[in-house]
């Protein structure tokens, strides 16, 4: 079983894309002598479950058909089991979702063909996984991810995003719209950031974002220096921003360049901490989740990836 891979199907991800092209990329996987099984997930959460029953039943190597959200669950399923050290797990992408961030820090292919290919030649690297505490209605919950947190408004814009997958509809021009019409009631939080313990920092906060890889939103590079297995988390911290500046600055978001404004702050750190006046929104790896206050966590090279060197 451990040389068998599972691929774990989200038949809804790139706006049902991946239950339309299911039967194609079966065909490619027994082209390229995989030997494989298939689950579909059916709601929300499922693949965590799916992950941490296959891997009791001695599956070691799995396979994600779909977006960021579907990774992120087999992430979870990966940490929630105590069988086998997360260490000795493999994963590996075929990206079909509608934005396809974690490839993208990866340099994963979007192309069914070239990323089979890759997973075919069992090229792998090890990465940090970020751990976050928050809550949901006052609940403490915690979640772990392979790619970015977001906070304040781009949490916001997330939300509404997905609210519009769950209607059947997606795509990089709906995100940007969604990115426009959230300024019209969207305001700045009161937030206190700590740092590894040492180091505190007081802003009129706009947006916020913590992560291991360098895009979120679609392609935007919302923390251009980040490596995926330096053992720290990068953090962008956008200040309080006139609605015109950000209008502005949303090109720049696409090159990284926006970091260079005045209003724009940048850090490093293995713990973060972050309380806020008002509560502000969190999303995980485009996952909608819950409100601060928030603390974070990152466990160095700690999953095993098929991807390039």
């Amino acid at each position: 079983m451990e040389e068998k891979w599972l691929a774990i199907v989200n038949p809804n991800a790139g706006n049902r894309k991946a239950k339309k092209d299911w039967d194609k990329i079966k065909g490619m996987l027994h082209e390229a002598h995989l030997q494989f099984d298939f689950l579909f997930t059916e709601q929300k959460e499922h693949a965590i479950e799916i992950t941490f029953q296959h891997i009791i039943d001695g599956y070691r190597n799995f396979i994600v058909v779909g977006g960021d959200g579907t990774l992120n669950e087999v992430v979870n399923g990966f940490f929630k089991q105590k069988i086998v050290p997360v260490n000795e797990l493999t994963l590996a992408m075929i990206p079909i979702g509608t934005g396809n961030d974690w490839c993208r820090s990866l340099n994963i292919p979007f192309k069914y063909k070239k990323a089979i290919k890759l997973i075919n030649k069992q090229k792998t690297r090890w990465q940090d996984i970020g751990k976050v505490e928050f809550y949901n209605s006052e609940i403490p919950k915690q979640r772990f991810f392979a790619n970015v947190a977001g906070m304040g408004y781009d949490a916001v814009v997330a939300a509404k995003t997905n609210r519009d997958k769950e209607r059947g509809r997606s795509g990089a021009i709906l995100y940007l719209k969604n990115l426009f019409t959230s300024l019209l009631f969207y305001d700045h939080s009161n937030t206190v950031m700590t740092i590894d313990s040492d180091s505190t920092h007081k802003h009129k906060t706009f947006s916020m974002s913590v992560g291991i890889g360098k895009y979120n939103g679609g392609g935007m590079k919302q923390l251009p220096n980040a490596e995926i297995d330096d053992g720290l988390f990068d953090v962008t911290l956008i200040k309080k921003l006139g609605k015109l500046t950000v209008l502005k600055e949303v090109k720049n978001l696409y090159d990284g360049s926006f970091i260079n404004h005045p209003k724009v702050d940048t850090f490093r750190g293995k713990k973060i901490s972050i309380e806020s006046d008002p509560q502000i929104k969190l999303e995980v790896d485009g996952e909608s989740l819950g409100h601060s206050p928030f603390h974070f966590e990152i466990f160095p090279r700690a999953l095993r990836v098929v991807a390039k060197k």
